[in-house]
């Protein structure tokens, strides 16, 4: 498995402007599920066997400006949507037998639904326990979704998709986080005129240390997106979800999907660098090589 994770991140570290990017960070969210490796590069999430239960956001996302800050929102524009934290399972759709079995055991608080997860689902989540993380509308197939931003917090419910027969749980529910894109002037606007923010913000690279190597910005701290696999379980540890975190890569297409991942892990002030270190260089500081 960790053979097919390197040569899809090979793919997605590559990808360059123009170029559709899949939504990668709920890949890394969910170590990277085997039936969610077999994307075609301009599609979204499908599995091997071409289905998947997770939808893509482009279609109820909608960009918003506010003078050189561009943010995501979800929604018709009525205020910010809520994000439901979710764990689930999943038993094939010939076996409601195990199902029931399942769910009543949950419900009785015999066991927790991440134990059985982890022992009868069928989904790839189960070596999280099942848990999801934090989703949003539009991210799952309608039935999927319709269940988890309906159900009573903490009430085991099921419901059926394509995929078979669900046992879902919302833990806790926030109100949607905003996703900046910040551009590259303001940033260095940021950068020198204000002596304390390289040590009060969290500067994060993704780019590959031979990347960095042609050409970099003092301050940021090199994540290397082919390295997830050694920095993303620790992140929340070396990185405070509380404070401003910037992230950057060549073009704001690799950034932008670890900017989103980040946010499902409670990081709150989210900001993509557009255009990447490529947009900075040739708008901003001339000294630094474009590659």
């Amino acid at each position: 498995m960790v053979y097919f994770v390197i040569i899809f991140l090979n793919v997605v570290s590559r990808l360059e402007p123009g170029e559709e990017v899949v939504r990668c960070f709920f890949l890394l969210k969910m170590r990277l599920s085997p039936f969610l490796l077999s994307i075609p590069r301009t599609a979204y999430f499908g599995s091997a066997s071409s289905s998947s239960w997770r939808t893509p956001s482009s279609t109820v996302r909608s960009k918003k400006r506010f003078g050189r800050v561009t943010f995501c929102s979800s929604g018709n524009g009525g205020g910010r949507d809520r994000e439901v934290l979710v764990q689930h399972l999943l038993v094939r759709e010939d076996n409601p037998k195990l199902l029931l079995e399942l769910q009543q055991r949950a419900s009785a608080g015999d066991v927790d639904l991440s134990d059985l997860a982890t022992e009868y689902s069928t989904c790839p989540s189960k070596q999280n326990g099942g848990m999801l993380g934090w989703v949003r509308r539009g991210q799952m197939v309608p039935e999927f979704e319709k269940a988890a931003f309906t159900a009573p917090l903490n009430k085991i419910i099921r419901c059926k998709t394509k995929f078979g027969w669900h046992l879902l749980q919302v833990l806790s529910e926030r109100e949607e986080a905003m996703l900046l894109n910040i551009e590259p002037e303001d940033l260095h606007s940021k950068i020198i005129q204000d002596p304390d923010f390289l040590e009060e913000a969290q500067l994060i690279d993704v780019r590959e240390p031979n990347e960095v190597n042609l050409a970099s910005i003092p301050g940021f701290k090199v994540l290397p997106l082919q390295q997830f696999g050694s920095w993303g379980a620790e992140i929340s540890k070396d990185f405070d979800p509380e404070k401003e975190t910037y992230v950057l890569c060549h073009h704001g297409m690799r950034s932008l999907q670890v900017a989103k991942w980040l946010q499902t892990q409670g990081f709150k002030k989210v900001f993509n660098i557009a255009g990447g270190i490529h947009a900075y260089a040739v708008k901003v500081d001339a000294s630094i090589p474009t590659y």
